[in-house]
């Protein structure tokens, strides 16, 4: 059966017929991510409680985690405390914890009662880690063994309990005491002696990270030593759990919508945008609007003081949105450059020097570049007519003289305006990054509030004080 004809109205066509068999058959062949988005928009949530009822769990586990946050919610509280069990015992710790963090306390408190001993203190351990986290993330659910094992004995184990592990594809080695030795990949087995320890061909030098390790932290990690697993350790350098690389691309999605929310002023949404209200839509956008709308009175401060100037030079008006707009993009372009950079770990506060003197040179140049371009073009405008300026009393090569003027002064401002823009985009990102914060909530529109300010600033001190045009 093919991806794209998976549908809401097929699975539903087929609960309402009780198509039992082509409902398996459906989730043998289609992967469960493209079911639980169809699965998303039935109405009646009795139909998608029935496929946990006729699916065999192995994949009703994984279609539950792929369910939204509300659906799963609904899903829970129709099943019978026996089909809830069904569901946790094929589901990995990690993603009971995920889904446990959206649901209401009643519905916590049922599932942490049903669930057995070891379950339950697994889960409690987990939700006490800091929030976004490595130990928050992680899963308890993998192969450990003793550095002292044979190769042999390795693989019995492997076999005894490897179907339960998350991943059996990297195998992680302690001593007897829990403290961490190092892994063995799993090909490693095939061409290693089976009297050799796996002490001996241990990778020693694997790298772990720590509970506390933020988990944008460790996405970077996994990103630059091209890594599927990740042991994580306690304060004692005792191995406590693993993060497997699927938990990490859900880290980087939702690292990747946060940064693009804070980018553009909205406070990241905990649910996916279909499954949020209106109201809290609108409640999720509107703090930074009043915030920017706040700071733009400064420019409305600036404009207020140079009345008389405007007024008695109108021209002048004309040029400010572009000053404005070039100086606000210009910033936008660098503080871009900036947040990716220090998302991927490109470069950070450390290297704040060497950046600094990169993007002052690339201002410089732009600067000029567009200064000259913007030089020719104004005069061009003036000289058509598409923007006029013909004071009266001046013809000739005076009027030319005077829209030169005009044309150097904007210019100028250009100028000014990219260096000062480019210089923010690089320095306020490293002080956020500096204080341990999110470099993306100070994102372009908030620096080209900033930059409006500077521009304008700019623009009449070198109208009143250097060209004295008023």
């Amino acid at each position: 059966m093919e991806k794209e004809n998976v549908s809401t109205a097929l699975l539903e066509e087929l609960i309402k017929n009780r198509q039992v068999a082509k409902l398996r058959e459906l989730f043998e062949t289609i992967p469960t991510i493209d079911l639980a988005e169809a699965a998303n928009d039935i109405e009646d949530i009795r139909d998608i409680v029935f496929i946990f009822k006729v699916v065999k769990s192995d994949y009703t586990a994984e279609f539950f985690t792929d369910l939204s946050s509300e659906v799963q919610e609904k899903v829970i509280h129709l099943f019978t405390d026996s089909e809830l069990v069904t569901l946790l015992n094929a589901s990995y710790t990690d993603d009971i914890v995920d889904f446990m963090e959206e649901m209401p306390a009643n519905l916590v408190s049922r599932i942490l009662k049903v669930v057995d001993k070891k379950t339950r203190n697994d889960i409690n351990r987990l939700l006490n880690y800091k929030e976004n986290t490595a130990g928050s993330i992680m899963t308890t659910e993998y192969i450990e063994l003793i550095s002292e094992y044979t190769i042999k004995e390795a693989i019995e184990k492997i076999r005894a309990i490897g179907q339960d592990a998350e991943t059996i594809y990297t195998i992680f080695i302690i001593d007897k005491k829990r403290n961490f030795i190092g892994t063995v990949d799993l090909d490693q087995f095939v061409f290693s002696k089976p009297e050799q320890t796996l002490d001996e061909i241990a990778d020693k030098a694997a790298i772990s990270v720590g509970v506390n390790t933020d988990q944008e932290d460790v996405a970077t990690i996994f990103k630059r030593y091209n890594l599927t697993a990740v042991p994580v350790l306690n304060e004692d350098q005792r191995l406590t759990g693993i993060i497997t690389i699927d938990d990490i691309v859900d880290v980087m999605e939702q690292e990747a919508t946060e940064d693009m929310s804070r980018m553009a002023l909205v406070t990241p949404l905990e649910d996916s945008y279909k499954d949020t209200g209106v109201l809290k839509m609108a409640i999720k956008t509107m703090p930074w609007l009043i915030v920017l709308m706040i700071l733009g009175v400064f420019s409305s401060v600036v404009l207020s003081s140079f009345q008389d100037v405007l007024s008695s030079l109108a021209i002048l008006s004309v040029f400010i949105p572009v000053l404005m707009d070039t100086g606000g993009n210009s910033g936008g372009q660098t503080i871009a450059l900036m947040i990716r950079g220090i998302a991927v770990g490109e470069f950070g506060p450390k290297d704040y020097g060497h950046i600094l003197w990169k993007e002052f040179r690339v201002a410089l140049l732009v600067g000029i570049m567009v200064s000259i371009a913007a030089f020719i073009i104004f005069i061009i405008e003036m000289y058509l007519g598409i923007v006029f300026y013909a004071p009266e009393g001046i013809v000739g090569t005076a009027l030319l003289f005077e829209r030169m003027k005009i044309s150097g002064m904007v210019s100028i401002t250009l100028f000014f305006t990219i260096v000062i823009s480019k210089t923010l985009g690089v320095t306020i990102p490293m002080i956020v990054k500096a204080l341990k914060k999110d470099p993306a909530i100070i994102s372009a529109p908030f620096i080209t509030t900033i930059v409006d300010v500077s521009a304008l600033l700019i623009y009449f001190f070198i109208c009143t004080q250097i060209f004295q045009l008023v």
